[in-house]
């Protein structure tokens, strides 16, 4: 840690005996438990640690069980025949048991002198390998937030904080141990973590943590965009989406990640706004049901507005519509794949569910079944019910095809026109959507049927 940093933060440890704290055995995984007591018994310090003890001393479920020992990575692959080593900037050792893994680290060090264990390599003030190792004092002081530098000792039960992470965890706030501004330069990634963190936690991130991010959110661009899509899961698809983009835009930091989204909700769309917010909420939702989410549809959302009104520019300066449609997706996630690495498995699908929305205004029998028929079609159905705060069109045009996947066949079929009613290809979808409550197909008025 730079020096700085290190002096910035004070150390005054807090143990929290067993009958003082909430966390119990029986919530800590058997996979975890095993690693901790075979290190104690091979005579090493063995802590759970970081998100896990702060998860479990608000009451929460952790689904990950983290380790903190003296022991060297080496040393731990000596004692676990299921372990492999993992990492070059950070060595680590994965225990594997089953379809569980748990992650052990060795407590980093804070010296920079010569003969000392490990190596360490900083560049422009970021830390690209850090492998020094030290005592559990200095690893407190490396880690990130105070509510994460809590450690459960497994030989006597108890808590041991020396930053202060029970306080803030009663203040339901986050403090960045050491220097702000030296932590985020060191990582970047470390703004993103506050922000996901305290939408997580429903904490407030204190003044001193937050201030930095006018001056330091352009760093994130230098960051692998690989690894900000990770951070963009870890975001959107852990059940508390719509605080973290809230949180995100608030804190400045949307533009960074996302700039297209950011520019279009400058624009002041309320529309988009709510398609936006609603399609959060609803994987919000999803994820507390135990429901499956694909990163594809939540982008979709994201950048929606950018690539509608790219379309809708290149059509009215006389492109193509179809043609329109797909060079403004290709643009979108051009800029946005240079900030965001999205895999192209989910890019595919992005485009699909885009070029599908103006094929929702053509009511035309053979097209209307054709797009019934795609493999894209309900998840393109489900954006087009999220656009409905686009217009009153939009809403009716929803319904309609609501009301049309409720019908037979044959009823459907019956009511649909074959062609276009007229060269504008305007149309009603409100009206398109009575066919059955009709008994016998009529010829519908001009004007009246086509596209919204």
């Amino acid at each position: 840690m730079n020096p700085t940093a290190r002096n910035d933060a004070k150390l005054a440890l807090r143990i929290i005996p067993r009958e003082q704290h909430t966390i119990s055995r029986k919530n800590i995984s058997k996979a975890a438990l095993r690693v901790l007591y075979r290190l104690n018994e091979a005579g090493y310090d063995a802590y759970l640690v970081g998100g896990a003890v702060r998860d479990l001393l608000l009451g929460g479920h952790p689904k990950d069980f983290d380790v903190a020992t003296n022991a060297t990575p080496d040393e731990v692959k000596k004692l676990f025949r299921n372990c492999r080593l993992i990492g070059r900037r950070f060595r680590l050792a994965h225990v594997v048991y089953g379809t569980e893994i748990i992650e052990v680290a060795t407590f980093r060090g804070a010296s920079e002198e010569e003969g000392v264990e490990g190596d360490r390599h900083i560049v422009d003030g970021r830390i690209v390998r850090d492998n020094v190792w030290g005592t559990i004092e200095e690893d407190a002081l490396r880690r990130d937030f105070r509510v994460n530098a809590m450690y459960y000792d497994i030989s006597d039960f108890s808590v041991r904080d020396y930053v202060g992470g029970i306080k803030d965890l009663e203040d339901r706030v986050l403090h960045l141990i050491g220097d702000p501004s030296t932590r985020y330069r060191e990582d970047p990634v470390r703004m993103l973590r506050a922000v996901r963190l305290a939408a997580k936690l429903d904490f407030r991130i204190d003044a001193s943590a937050s201030a930095p991010f006018a001056e330091l959110g352009p760093l994130l661009s230098g960051v692998a965009p690989a690894r900000l899509f990770d951070e963009s899961l870890k975001m959107f698809l852990a059940g508390y989406g719509r605080k973290s983009f809230r949180m995100l835009e608030e804190c400045g930091l949307l533009k960074f990640m996302f700039p297209a989204t950011a520019r279009a909700l400058k624009r002041g769309d309320k529309a988009l706004r709510s398609l936006v917010e609603q399609g959060l909420e609803n994987t919000d939702a999803r994820v507390a049901e135990g429901k499956s989410v694909t990163p594809a549809f939540l982008f979709a959302v994201l950048l929606w507005g950018e690539v509608r009104d790219l379309a809708h520019t290149w059509a009215t300066h006389g492109k193509d519509i179809n043609e329109a449609w797909a060079r403004a997706a290709m643009h979108v996630v051009a800029e946005q794949c240079q900030r965001v690495a999205i895999p192209r498995r989910f890019t595919i699908t992005m485009e699909e569910i885009w070029s599908l929305q103006p094929r929702f205004e053509q009511i035309q029998r053979k097209k209307v079944f054709r797009l019934l028929a795609h493999p894209r079609f309900r998840a393109a159905f489900d954006f087009l019910l999220l656009r409905a705060a686009e217009s009153p069109a939009i809403g009716e045009l929803g319904q309609w095809w609501s009301h049309a996947q409720q019908l037979p066949h044959e009823t459907l079929a019956a009511a649909l026109p074959l062609h276009q009613a007229n060269a504008a290809g305007e149309a009603e979808p409100a009206r398109a959507g009575a066919p059955g409550k009709r008994k016998r197909r009529r010829k519908p008025a001009a004007g009246k049927s086509g596209t919204v």
